[in-house]
């Protein structure tokens, strides 16, 4: 037999609330494109600087 208690379990990792930004809707459009309009997918993974 062994005398040694069972080693506790870990408590699960909290979990994160996803946000997802809305898209950038204004009445300019995009500006510096080439005319392109952009979603915000196109930036996923990337960083990105916005100007107001």
């Amino acid at each position: 037999m062994n005398d040694a208690a069972p080693a506790p379990t870990p408590a699960p990792a909290p979990r994160r609330a996803r946000v997802r930004a809305p898209e950038l809707i204004g009445k300019g459009g995009w500006l510096n494109t080439g005319g392109k309009d952009l979603k915000l997918a196109d930036f996923r993974g990337r960083t990105l600087i916005l100007d107001f």
